[in-house]
């Protein structure tokens, strides 16, 4: 009975909270719809071959080019759609300036590979104009463990004998980016794995993006719900900070979601080789989570300490008022004790 008794006020703590929580968001202005872009998703599908990178890069290659004549202010490629650094590899450099000539259109591209200006491998979200690299990258900070690097490797090295743990570490960027793409629309770009870390489109949405951006691969887990689940983060993203997000792939799914969070247009699913073009709607304003960041969670677990203290407190007190157990003296009978009776 006890215990029951103190699971109420945390269960209750917990049902405030989420109250509290939800009359929030219920009543909060949200940022009004003000303007649309035309931003289109190349996603290549599931490319087999020896020379996989070449491959890939050529269908994704043919897929913008069908983007001619659309009217798109941006296209975006998923995660490491290019296996090559374009400062050592101009010939793919001037293929991407033609393709952004052709669509009229930037085209954010993600690189993984070895950099030629410095050491070590980086993925990078690097955008392309008609005249070729505009000079705007983002290196990618928030690495997979054991995927892009090995946590303490001269202790758990032995990883890479095992699955398809990083052989060698990627490098991580210092600080996040917002893109300037062109006729005032500014996009904040992030790799894969940082869609899930609601902090940095926080930021990103702070240092003035209009759009947020993921750009993933998931081509390990194909056939499998991990491909949904990661698209439908992007929906909790742009809900969260008012800005609408595209969230493109390798090989599905790709979707883009609107500033509430509701989605636009189709998915991209994971059997889709295909550039498809999403009218988002652009929103400015501020969000009570941009603002104010992670107060609910704060929240919630200050709640949990104070009913925690008061329960610790309200124990002590309950045994030091608790009165002393009586010993029942034995009855003895001329001198010895008492036997009971058969």
């Amino acid at each position: 009975m006890a215990v029951r008794r103190a699971r109420v006020p945390a269960v209750a703590g917990l049902v405030a909270t989420a109250a509290a929580t939800s009359a929030a968001w219920s009543f909060s202005p949200r940022p009004d719809i003000d303007g649309k872009v035309r931003i289109a998703v190349v996603q290549p599908g599931v490319i087999d071959g020896g020379k996989s990178a070449d491959h890939r890069f050529d269908r994704e290659e043919q897929l913008t080019r069908r983007l001619a004549g659309q009217d798109v202010d941006l296209i975006v490629w998923g995660e490491s759609s290019v296996g090559f650094d374009l400062g050592d590899r101009p010939d793919l450099a001037r293929r991407l300036a033609a393709l952004s000539r052709a669509t009229d259109a930037g085209i954010l591209v993600n690189v993984d590979a070895r950099r030629s200006d410095m050491p070590g491998i980086y993925k990078s979200s690097i955008l392309v104009g008609p005249d070729g690299l505009t000079g705007e990258r983002y290196d990618k900070m928030r690495l997979v463990p054991f995927g892009e690097y090995i946590p303490a490797r001269s202790l758990l090295g032995w990883a890479t004998s095992v699955g398809k743990a990083a052989g060698e570490d990627r490098r991580r960027g210092t600080q996040p980016v917002v893109m300037n793409v062109g006729d005032g629309l500014r996009v904040g770009p992030m790799v894969c794995f940082e869609t899930a870390f609601p902090d940095m489109t926080r930021h990103l949405t702070r240092e003035g993006a209009d759009v947020l951006v993921g750009q993933s691969s998931t081509s390990t887990f194909q056939q499998s719900w991990a491909p949904e689940q990661h698209a439908s983060l992007a929906a909790l993203r742009a809900a969260e900070t008012g800005r609408p997000m595209v969230h493109a792939t390798l090989t599905g799914v790709s979707a883009v979601y609107g500033p509430s969070g509701q989605r636009v247009g189709s998915w991209l699913g994971t059997d889709a080789s295909a550039a498809q073009v999403y009218e988002v709607p652009l929103a400015h304003g501020t969000t009570p989570y941009v603002r104010l960041g992670d107060w609910t969670v704060h929240g919630s677990l200050l709640i949990l300490a104070a009913w925690a203290a008061g329960e610790g407190v309200r124990t002590l007190r309950l045994r030091r008022s608790a009165p002393e157990p009586r010993v029942r003296p034995a009855r003895t009978v001329h001198g010895s004790p008492a036997r009971p009776g058969r």
